[in-house]
């Protein structure tokens, strides 16, 4: 029995050494990618080394941009017209919400009151 012990573990162990060189061999051996020509790429990057901005003069503004004129000053009010509108504000007579031009209490009005409903007539019944 003892036997059979050591031959079950000796052919187990051959069993993994050998599936662990496999895998180790698989896992050394890494296929390298060969790269190929991308020619959208390269002429993308030829036109981009062959580009020249063209230089910006101070004419090619023009038509594109306003030119900046400063506003009108706004006319000077007359002193003698201030005067007289003071004067008659000062003379108004002052409005005051809920009162009449007399200075009496004007009545006031009741807005949130229920109407009377109308009696509900069953049909068929006469008045």
């Amino acid at each position: 029995m003892l036997a059979q012990t050591i031959r079950a573990s000796r052919s187990s162990l051959a069993r993994a050494a050998r599936q662990h060189a496999v895998i180790s061999r698989r896992t050394l051996i890494a296929p390298t990618a060969v790269r190929q020509a991308d020619l959208v790429q390269d002429m993308y990057l030829r036109e981009l080394k062959n580009y020249k901005p063209q230089q910006i003069k101070p004419s090619d503004a023009e038509g594109h941009v306003q030119k900046f004129s400063v506003p009108k000053p706004p006319p000077s009010p007359e002193e003698s017209d201030i005067a007289n509108d003071l004067k008659s504000y000062e003379n108004q007579t002052v409005e005051v919400e809920g009162q009449s031009a007399e200075g009496t209490a004007a009545p006031e009005e009741d807005w949130f009151e229920d109407e009377e409903e109308e009696a509900v007539v069953p049909p068929g019944a006469t008045h």
